[in-house]
Order: structure tokens, then sequence, then C-alpha cells
């Protein structure tokens, strides 16, 4: 006892600076020894603070099967048993793993998305399909004039540019409706609907001259009083949308058109909108965004339910297979103009990857390709053929009405050749139903960014097409290829939201990856609520611009965004439609 007090006022006399009678050396000595160790405790305790607050995410921070709480408030009573279940699955990550590790590899991003429950995607299925029993067409036009006045409508406009992003325009307006209680009308352009030559729209859907001929004759100007205006929301200008701040489901214009929404991320901004209303709305059509492995194949039933191919396109399909089965996998190569040795060699092995882990027991799989680089397609078909049957669409031996002047309208630009590739431009809708006819799996390769709109949309509609009603066995799956090279900063150069991988692209990616063939979500997810995901510098730069203050892990500063919508001017943009 006396010892240790003895040792504790020995530590004082030297942290005090109390000296005991010596010579000027020895004090200084001391002093400096007492300096010394001060320091050295304090920069001991100062790393271990940092180590332990740089592993352990903060409270905010929402990890599904975890006890810490989620970024926004959601009753228990809300959660559904599977999502339970999914989140004390082995599918998740590990935290010990994530204080091993502070990132992780695209495959292992990806094993989150290997136990895909097919419950959600049937469940939006069927809500669809109510919704268009009630809000569709053939039912709205029927209605007595005080009914029909009180209807609203949400517009889907496109152009006939890149297909992927004009097809998700109109995707994006088609989930709208469903969130908003709304008819879908779907423009036209001269009388004509996007694309009209290659695709066929649903017979649920208005034309905007048929909602404006309605409107008089059930007299909805002079009888209720109602005229037919339009409001306008473009979601590419972040500080005049509303797509966060507003709850659109109060919106008392007849007529919405949500503009700029390119890719599957617009419409998911609505999950974190400030109206609980808006995000349940927003959720019951997307998921719980944190629970990636239970979130539906959304665009992929909105697109079984809302486009076809046309006639002259269904018979391009038909004629390519030959009478034979539909394909087993789909490789689709976005190389823009070259041929990578290295992109092919790991497309090859990504395929032989899907195979064994569909448990493809055939001889010879059907393998449909599918290029903007018609030099590869040769390339890449020789080497398949060592262990596969290859399908491909080639136009210059089909002599089809659709490849006889027919696809005139669709001119192709010289200076989207590179981007697009060489062939003309109606052959990528002919190429985008054969290749969403793949039974078991879709591989994704490029260049450049794996998992582009077009590439999403394929994987997406042949998983709709392959999953039977009442049927939550299927063994479908979406793979991304990457070589090497593609990886050496890890997924940092997946910019652009558009991209599947976009949201997994900050510092959780680990660099200098080797080939990685990984699971991907048939629906590319637009926050960073799941387990490895973080934002790159520049979507946190961009999400500023929205009012949404984003960490770098990916956290939404709710208490900022709602700080933010309360301090800033709303918005309203309308059109007058009519006149009368």
């Amino acid at each position: 006892m006396e010892s240790g007090s003895a040792r504790s006022s020995g530590l004082s006399w030297i942290l005090s600076g109390t000296m005991m009678r010596s010579t000027a050396p020895r004090r200084r000595r001391l002093s400096v020894l007492g300096l010394l160790l001060c320091c050295s405790i304090l920069t001991f305790y100062t790393l271990l603070l940092l180590s332990l607050t740089a592993i352990v995410p903060s409270p905010e921070l929402s990890f599904p099967g975890t006890s810490l709480r989620t970024s926004f408030p959601v009753p228990s009573q809300e959660i559904p048993p599977d999502y339970v279940q999914i989140a004390n699955s082995t599918a998740e990550i590990p935290r010990h793993k994530m204080r091993r590790a502070l990132c992780a590899t695209v495959e292992e991003m990806g094993e989150a998305f290997g136990h895909v429950s097919w419950k959600e995607s049937l469940r939006v299925r069927r809500l669809i399909r109510d919704h268009f029993a009630l809000h569709g067409a053939s039912i709205v036009r029927e209605l007595p004039p005080e009914q029909f006045c009180k209807q609203g409508f949400v517009i889907g406009k496109a152009s006939q540019a890149g297909f992927g992003n004009e097809v998700y325009k109109i995707l994006t307006a088609a989930a709208l409706s469903i969130m908003l209680n709304r008819s879908l009308i779907i423009g036209q352009t001269r009388g004509k609907y996007p694309f009209q030559n290659y695709i066929s729209y649903t017979d649920h859907s208005f034309t905007l001259d048929e909602v404006k001929h309605l409107w008089r004759k059930n007299d909805c100007v002079g009888e209720y009083g109602r005229h037919l205006v339009m409001r306008t929301d473009d979601f590419e200008k972040p500080t005049e949308t509303n797509v966060l701040c507003s709850n659109w489901r109060k919106w008392k214009q007849p007529i919405i058109w949500f503009k700029g929404t390119t890719d599957a991320v617009a419409a998911q901004f609505f999950l974190k909108n400030i109206h609980s209303q808006m995000r349940k709305a927003a959720s019951t059509l997307f998921g719980k965004p944190g629970y990636l492995q239970l979130r539906p194949n959304t665009f992929g039933e909105l697109m079984r339910a809302v486009i076809s191919p046309s006639e002259n396109v269904q018979r391009a399909v038909n004629w390519t297979l030959m009478g034979g089965p539909d394909p087993h996998i789909t490789l689709h190569m976005r190389m823009l103009m070259n041929k990578s040795p290295k992109a092919v060699k790991s497309a090859l092995s990504c395929i032989q990857k899907s195979l064994f882990t569909n448990h493809l027991q055939v001889p010879r799989p059907r393998v449909v390709l599918v290029s903007d680089t018609p030099s590869l397609i040769k390339e890449i078909t020789t080497k398949l053929k060592e262990f596969s049957e290859v399908v491909h669409f080639d136009y210059n031996l089909f002599n089809g009405k659709i490849s006889k002047g027919k696809g005139s309208d669709l001119r192709q630009s010289e200076l989207r050749v590179k981007d697009w590739g060489s062939a003309p431009r109606w052959v990528a809708f002919v190429d985008f139903f054969l290749a969403s006819q793949a039974k078991h799996a879709v591989v994704s390769g490029a260049q450049r960014r794996v998992g582009t709109t077009y590439a999403q949309l394929i994987a997406a509609l042949a998983a709709a097409n392959q999953l039977g009603e009442n049927d939550t066995t299927t063994k479908f799956s979406f793979f991304s290829s990457f070589q090497s090279n593609l990886l050496r900063g890890g997924l940092r150069n997946q910019v652009g939201w558009g991209h599947v991988w976009n949201r997994f692209a900050g510092p959780l990616s680990c660099p200098s990856q080797p080939n990685q063939c990984a699971l991907t979500p048939v629906l590319a997810p637009a926050w960073w609520d799941g387990n490895l995901q973080s934002p790159i510098p520049r979507d946190i730069r961009r999400l500023e611009q929205y009012g949404v203050k984003l960490s770098s892990f990916g956290i939404v500063d709710e208490k900022r965004l709602h700080s933010f919508c309360k301090s800033r001017k709303t918005m309203v943009k309308t059109i007058q439609v009519t006149q009368e």
C-alpha cells in the first residue's frame, strides 16, 4: 500500500512541477521526462479513440441486423418478417469483417444479392396490376363526369435518344402514377409514341390528346371549374426540384410531369422525402433502401406491364432463335468500339461462374451475345463456341420489314457511333428483347463502366419474364464482369448515377482488385443505406445541391434536410394544357 502511494506521489511530483531541492540540470532532466511521459500517454489515448471511432459506426449509421437505429425511424410493425430473417442471415457482412478490413471487393459487395427473395417482386407485380385495374385508361375513361374531372394523371415523355435513358423516363412516370394513385399518360410527338416502330405500349395508359378530348367532353372547366393544368418538376435541376421537400400526393394540378428521370435514381429519391406519406408510398414500391436483398425488381415488373416488342421486332427475335429454346444466359458487352482482351477473358470467366452458380448442367448452354462493337462479336464468338451455342442477331442477314426502310425515323448520328455502335439504331431494340429472353442469368461487361441503363433493363426484364405467378424459387442472377484494370482505384471510376455500381464507388471499395464477377442488384440503388455502400466526393457535392448533407459512409443528415426544406422557397411551375 505504501509502495503504491509512493509511486503515485512520485508521479505527481513529476507532473506537478513542484521540484524537490536538487541541482538545476537534474530539474531540467526530470521536467523533460515528465513532459515526454505526458505526451506519450496523451498520444496513446488519442490514437485509441481515433481507431475506435474510425471502425465503429456512429449511432446514426444504419446497418440492418444490428441494434443501431435506422436513418429514419420505422415502426417495428412495418418491417416484414422476411426483413428480420434476412437481417440476421449470413448474407449480411459480419461486423468482425467490417472491423478487420475497411474495404471490400466487388464480389464481396455482391454477396448480398445471392439470396434474393422474389416474394417482393411478386408483391409489386400484384400492386401494379391492382393499380391499373383501378386507374387504367379503360376504367377511367368510362367514369361519370364528376369523377373523371377529379382524376389525376402523371405523364411520361421521352425523346428518341439513348434507349436506356428514354425508357427509364416512361417507367419512372409509371412508378410515380402508382405512388400518387393517378393514371398514366405516355406522351407523343407529332402523334407518335417514342420508338413507336419498335415498342408497343400498354392500353392501360392514355395519350395527352385523349385526356384533352375527355376533359372537354366532360366539361370539366365549365361544370366543375377545373382547368387542365400540368405541373412540372425537373429532377436535373437540384435547386428547383421538389422531389425531397414536397408532399406530391397533395398536389392539386390534374397532370404532373417529372422531368429528367433518365435512370433508376430519380423515382427512388422519394424514399428520403421529408413527408412520411411520400416515403411510405415509395418504400411500398421500391422496398426499404437498407435491405438490399429484399428489394423488388420494380422496373422489371413495370416494363413487363407497360412495354413489349412491336410485331416486327418480335419477328426478328423469333428469327434469331430459329425455333429453338430460350437462351440460358445473355452476355452484354459495352465496349465503345474497343477490343480489350482483358475484358473478354474476364467476361468468359464470368459466364462460367454464372453456369456454376445456377447449377446449369447442360452440355452446350445457349448464350445470347449483344455488343455495340461488331469486331468484338467475331472474336468472342469463337471462344464462346468452345463450350456453348452462341445466339446473335446478325442484321445483315435479316430480311424482315424492319430492315427495309422502316427504321428511317431513327437516324444514326455520326457523333454517337462510338457510344451506340455502328449498327442501325433499330438493331438495339431487337438485341434488347432477344437478350431479355435469358432464363438464368445476364452478364454485363464493359470497356469502362459496367451495368449501364441498357444492361440494367435487360436484366430487370429477363428476371420479370422468368418469374412465374406464385413462384418464389426462381433462380435468376445478374452478374457484373470487371477486368482488373477497371479496379485499380476500386469502383471510383463508376461515376454517373445511371451506372449500377455507382452507389458502391466510395472509400469502402478496395483498390487494386483482381478480375471480379459479382452478383448485381436488378434494382439499382439510389441511396447508400446498405452495408459496404459509400459515396464518392463528387456525389457528396452533388447531393449538397439537393439539400442533402451526406457523410463519407453515405448517411443522410435528416435534420439538415428538414431545415433545408423548411427554409427554401417552394417552386411551382405549371403549363396550361387547354385554353378553355
